[in-house]
């Protein structure tokens, strides 16, 4: 299971060697759908599969552009596993609407559902097992340490951050993938009777409609600001070359389908930005610039960093952009004593609020609406006026109904 950062990557790397048995396939290693024969080979079946469907997508994060699926994997009792090779087909629609008003198991959901939505998979129901295991207050929420605890076995992990855009698949990669989906449904039942014997299934729920309901996220005001290490540089002219590199990398890369840092790491562009070299010679002697794709293109990065000392000074970039919100909290003792003390209250609040429902504080309610609430609490101060704020904020109705009256106390002066 792939992700654009290899999420949760300690969390799914035990600690110690495991001694559990470890899952085995369940019928072989399937072989790669890559055809219209097999993919109507793999609706039929799926379609004709009871209960709901486990799924997952694996990218190819940290080698090329953007967040594609190269592989999509399915199992459902009575059809089996199936991998199918998105790359071949212009749709996977008709696959998605055999498996209509069947939930999908995914693991961390958010992560998979883009990729899904682009090849044609639109579920209308799903269930995330990290996220069950979140409300649950499990310790470990990673998919190997869920198999571990609550299957007593053994997932191997290491592949989810390969370059799954290769061709051929290695034939442990693809096993990797199918167990990954293997276990989901067994998973899920154990999750499912857990929610309700505490009582959660109805929380889960709504959380899962959130998911599944949430929009992709919108592309970034400035994206270039969050190149890794921009806290170093200083000054408007600096900060303009980073905007050009980071713009002029961003379209190679794009053109190219590649991931924009294997082209230019973020280190080069901070180096370089700091550095302001007068001239393209002096661009080649740094030393992030002397090997790879920074030296292959550097009349391009050179080109970049001439056109942002060329800058009127009008034109410059900001030194940050203006928020909608509040300011981060650990300005906020010196900018507002009294919204730094609301917060306090209201952290601790919520922190044993979410300590006696067994869940990590961050799912009972999320922390940008309390921020919000502290910061600026609404007028007059009630559990209604609170519960109508945090629901404008994000706030799903179970999460409003535990926690308003706890935030009127801890927020009230």
């Amino acid at each position: 299971m792939s992700s654009p950062e290899a999420a949760a990557a300690a969390d799914e790397s035990p600690a110690t060697a495991p001694t559990l048995p470890p899952v085995e396939l369940l019928d072989g290693l399937p072989s790669v759908v890559t055809d219209g024969h097999g993919l109507a080979r793999a609706i039929e079946a799926l379609g004709a599969g009871h209960g709901p469907v486990a799924v997952d997508a694996e990218r190819a994060s940290g080698f090329k552009y953007g967040q594609s699926a190269y592989l999509v994997q399915f199992y459902r009792r009575g059809s089996g596993t199936w991998l199918i090779d998105p790359t071949g087909f212009e749709s996977l629609a008709s696959l998605g609407d055999a498996l209509a008003r069947t939930t999908w198991i995914l693991h961390a959901a958010s992560q998979d559902l883009p990729c899904l939505r682009e090849v044609g998979l639109v579920p209308d129901a799903i269930f995330d097992t990290e996220l069950a295991a979140r409300l649950l207050g499990k310790d470990r929420v990673g998919l190997g340490p869920l198999v571990e605890s609550d299957l007593g076995r053994h997932l191997a992990k290491g592949h989810g951050a390969a370059d799954w855009s290769k061709r051929p698949l290695p034939d442990d990669w693809l096993r990797y993938a199918a167990l990954d989906v293997e276990v989901l449904v067994d998973l899920f039942d154990i999750l499912a009777a857990e929610l309700v014997a505490a009582g959660k299934d109805a929380w889960a729920q709504e959380e899962f409609a959130a998911v599944l309901a949430a929009p992709d996220p919108a592309p970034r005001r400035d994206p270039w600001r969050r190149t890794s290490g921009l806290h170093k540089v200083r000054g408007r002219r600096s900060l303009a070359i980073v905007r050009a590199l980071w713009e002029s990398r961003d379209a190679l890369a794009r053109q190219i389908d590649i991931s924009p840092g294997r082209m230019l790491p973020d280190a080069a562009i901070v180096a370089a930005s700091i550095a302001q070299p007068a001239d393209r010679e002096r661009l080649a002697s740094l030393p992030e610039f002397v090997k790879g794709n920074a030296a292959k293109h550097l009349s391009r990065w050179w080109r970049a960093i001439e056109q942002a000392q060329s800058l009127p000074e009008s034109d410059l970039p900001a030194p940050a952009l203006p928020s909608d919100g509040p300011p981060p909290p650990r300005l906020w003792r010196e900018r507002n004593p009294e919204a730094a003390e609301r917060l306090a209250r209201a952290r601790a609040e919520l922190a044993e609020l979410a300590e006696s429902h067994s869940m990590p504080v961050e799912n009972l309610l999320p922390p940008d609406a309390v921020r919000r609430c502290a910061w600026s609490p609404p007028e007059p101060l009630d559990s209604a006026t609170i519960a109508a704020a945090l629901s404008d904020w994000g706030a799903r109705p179970w999460q409003v109904s535990l926690t308003a009256d706890a935030l009127v106390g801890a927020l009230a002066d």
